[in-house]
Formats: C-alpha cells, structure tokens, sequence
C-alpha cells in the first residue's frame, strides 16, 4: 500500500548553519530563491501525499506561518530527535506506513517520494533512498536483495534523509527523545529493512557552503 503521508522533519536547531541560522529556523533559509521547507514540500505535493506533517521546535512561530495551508504542525516542546518526533506526530500521520523526508537537503531526477513508492513492497518494514559512498564507508551496505546491514569497514551506501516505514516499532521504546537508528537496528535484525537507489542528483544543505553546491546542481541539472 503506497503511503498517503508524510512526515517533514524541520524542528532542529541547523547549529551548523552559524548565523544564517541566528534569527530564522533552517528550513526557512533560501536555496534558489525560496525556503529549503518549499523544496520538501514541492515534492511531497508533486507526489499526491494527502497528508503532510512538518514538525517544528526552534524559532516556530515564521515557520508555522509559512507552512499554513500546506502542512499539519507537529510543535515540540523540547527536541524529540527522529523516533520520538515521528511518534509525536502519529495523530495526524494516521495508521500505516508513512513517508518520511528531511527538510535540509535538494534533489533532482526522480521525486524520491515516487521512487520510494514504487519500489515498496509487502513484508518491508522500511524503505530508505541511499546512494552509493563510494570510498567512504557509508551509512549502511546493501545485498543483491536490497536489504541493508549496518557496514563492516566497507564501502557502502549513505542515506539521504527519505524513506517509507512502518510505525508499529515506535510504540514500544521508553525514552521519550531517541534516533530512528534504534528502530533501523530492529529492523535489520528482523530483515525487514531494505535500500533503493536514488536515481538523480542529491545535496544536503547542512552547512552554509551547501547552499552554493545546491544551487549549482539545480543549475545544471
């Protein structure tokens, strides 16, 4: 079953961003004339997602503004991290698996939610876009199957922030803030956590020289 919503993370601090980040949360910083936040959202809208939810923390109140009309607000009052920010956002994501998408990065090529979609199948409890480390060791490697396993020294693959997953796993963890790495670990135990490759181009935008490399590729793209 495709997922029909989304899950935006843009409630942290962008620490990395230095002072573009000192008066407007990182999501609202620019990349070819508009908002990181509109990236995301472009996509997810272009992919008929009919729920959108974008969690905020730092800085809200321009954020939730600009994002009225497009997206639900999952507000936190202290940083939850991944896991504990996708569970606090449940109520409005619904029952089922949902796309997830951070806010801090451009594309180009295939939308990856359609990507995602296309390759989810019954028996996965989760679906990340990766793309090759080259000599770097990478995030996680990845059999002729597709399922993924944390690497041993290996070149591998690295993941690009968008994904689909099953939520049942959240419920059961204790700590109120924790990294969706504690369910991806579960899930690649289980076998039940598998890779696709992006098939187009991909820049975080995490630091401020980011912001330049992203508008180049969107250039040239």
């Amino acid at each position: 079953m495709r997922p029909d919503a989304v899950m935006i993370f843009a409630a942290g601090f962008g620490t990395r961003m230095g002072a573009l980040t000192a008066t407007r949360p990182k999501p609202m910083i620019e990349v070819a004339g508009r908002p990181l936040i509109d990236h995301a959202l472009a996509l997810a809208e272009a992919a008929g997602v009919a729920r959108i939810v974008a969690n905020t923390h730092y800085l809200p109140a321009t954020l939730q503004a600009h994002l009225a009309g497009r997206a639900h607000i999952s507000h936190e009052e202290e940083i939850l991290e991944t896991g504990g920010g996708l569970r606090h956002a449940l109520p409005l994501l619904g029952r089922g698996p949902v796309f997830t998408l951070n806010s801090d990065a451009v594309w180009t090529g295939e939308n990856p939610l359609d990507r995602l979609a296309q390759g989810w199948s019954e028996g996965m409890e989760a679906l990340l876009l990766l793309a090759p480390s080259g000599a770097a060791r990478g995030d996680f490697t990845m059999d002729a199957g597709g399922r993924i396993a944390r690497p041993q020294g290996a070149p591998g693959y690295t993941y690009l922030g968008a994904q689909i997953l099953r939520t049942e796993r959240l419920a059961a963890v204790n700590a109120r803030a924790f990294s969706l790495n504690l369910i991806w670990d579960q899930m690649i135990e289980a076998g039940t956590a598998f890779g696709l490759v992006h098939r187009g181009g991909w820049c975080d935008v995490g630091r401020p020289e980011g912001i330049a490399e992203a508008e180049a590729m969107l250039t040239h793209a």
